[in-house]
């Protein structure tokens, strides 16, 4: 007889533990020393599963209070759970869950400001992780509320108590994170407090870190299924693969978590590491995203399922993006490559291939025109990274190849949208956006290329500008 599935919280923890991993640590003498900004469904399943192995460890120090900025619907899921989420892992090994239990405390920053910071200036907080995107560090930090206002007035808080500044550690899969975010907080502090500036600066440390983790949105469907096949009622579970990758310069300010204990990578150049995985795995997804949505697909297995896809992500990792890479210490990088294609291939995750198209006008720029630049510059083949912009601007019409409406979740999208339409075969309307293009934003040749690649699209069909694009690289046809 199944038994029916009960509320998480700290009174059913003992009868979930017969289903699932439930930790054995003691919650209450955990200590506060790290504080992460903006939790979402990617920290839950990396930053905090570390976190509460090193808990589960016996390293009491480490506890974790978890920060909200904008919605509250995460709050509104973890408080009548006490705080506990239930993290599972889905690969073709089978389904693994665990209930995670460091977080000791959540606060909703517009409602909780005090509390906040309140946090932020006491003396056993050591460590502060970001995962706020992009715009985050650029699009006005300085505004009441936004993360980097809130990191500077903590900052001050514990200048002005005689305390060290804790570590600032950005998780946010952008290059240089750690130079952005030393870069953003201390030109606050100098907007405020010039001699806050030169304190943070000279003290505080803001190491890189590379992430990986492919994490899906949870679903009604994801939660109905936790629900039935562990018995856990949880109000937001968090669905991810069984691969996890930290990558973290070996740079602190007020000490660390012993980190390397429970697998994470502690380095003196993040930089090698980060570029393999956006240049490679993040440039995968763009590319799969876009392509794969044109053609009608709606998940990462089903697109990589496709050989031809395939054919063309391999080939492009291996041929113009490789070759770009620097040696990255301990990796073999066709190894590596061969990991991306089989993590997209993973038929339980249920990736959704909008996930991977979210954002673009942040994502595409930085891990494919990245590279496509680089390639022109050094005179290197680049057609299925041109066919991968390409695909990201005929995207950007809204629709597929079909005709048929395409989700594009992204802040720029309605305006980059007129954009395309207006240009149809034509890129250059799009090209001139410097924001997204840089010094390519005038490159003619790089116009003609990629009207070239929209006009084929519309004439032979996806399909048959991505066999040409392969078949120009020497690349066996698939069908």
């Amino acid at each position: 007889m199944t038994r029916a599935a009960l509320p998480l919280s700290e009174a059913t923890l003992g009868h979930h533990a017969q289903r699932v991993a439930v930790p054995g640590y003691d919650r209450a003498r955990l200590a506060p020393g790290v504080l992460h900004i903006s939790v979402g469904s990617f920290h839950r399943a990396h930053q905090a599963v570390y976190l509460d192995d090193l808990a589960a460890l016996g390293h009491r120090e480490w506890g974790l209070v978890g920060v909200g900025l904008h919605r509250p619907q995460m709050r509104e899921a973890l408080e009548p759970q006490d705080g506990l989420f239930t993290v599972v892992e889905r690969g073709a090994g089978g389904d693994h869950a665990r209930v995670v239990r460091v977080v000791t405390r959540y606060l909703f920053a517009p409602q909780q400001r005090a509390e906040l910071l309140h946090a932020l200036r006491d003396p056993r907080l050591r460590l502060v992780t970001l995962t706020i995107t992009g715009a985050g560090y650029t699009a006005h930090p300085s505004a009441e509320g936004s993360a980097i206002d809130l990191l500077v007035a903590g900052l001050a808080r514990r200048r002005a108590d005689g305390l060290p500044p804790f570590t600032v550690l950005s998780c946010d899969n952008l290059p240089g994170n750690g130079d952005l975010a030393r870069g953003a907080v201390v030109g606050l502090a100098a907007a405020r407090d010039p001699e806050l500036a030169r304190w943070i600066d000279a003290q505080g440390a803001f190491p890189s870190s590379m992430v990986d983790r492919i994490t899906p949105r949870t679903s009604d469907a994801d939660r109905a299924w936790v629900a039935e096949a562990f018995g856990v009622r949880d109000r937001w579970p968090v669905i991810t693969e069984p691969f996890s990758q930290w990558v973290v310069e070996d740079r602190f300010s007020a000490g660390r978590p012993p980190l390397e204990e429970v697998g994470v990578q502690l380095v003196d150049d993040v930089a090698p590491y980060a570029l393999l995985k956006t240049r490679m795995l993040n440039a995968s997804h763009c590319v799969l995203g876009h392509l794969g949505g044109l053609l009608g697909h709606g998940r990462t297995d089903e697109a990589v399922g496709d050989p031809l896809l395939r054919a063309a992500l391999d080939a492009l990792m291996e041929r113009e993006v490789q070759p770009l890479l620097h040696p990255v210490p301990g990796v073999d990088v066709d190894a590596y490559r061969a990991t991306v294609l089989e993590r997209l291939a993973n038929p339980v995750l249920g990736d959704r291939l909008a996930r991977l198209r979210r954002n673009g006008s942040d994502k595409v720029p930085v891990h494919v025109v990245s590279s496509l630049a680089r390639a022109r510059a050094s005179g290197r083949p680049h057609g299925l990274l041109a066919l991968g912009v390409a695909a990201w601007l005929r995207c950007l019409r809204g629709t597929d190849e079909a005709g048929r409406p395409l989700e594009l979740e992204d802040p720029r999208a309605a305006r980059l949208g007129e954009l395309a339409r207006r240009g149809g075969p034509d890129p250059r309307p799009l090209l001139h956006e410097r924001g997204l293009f840089g010094a390519l934003a005038g490159d003619e040749a790089l116009a003609a290329q990629l009207a070239a690649t929209l006009e084929a699209f519309e004439r032979d069909g996806v399909r048959t500008t991505v066999r040409a694009a392969l078949a120009a690289q020497d690349t066996p046809a698939v069908a």
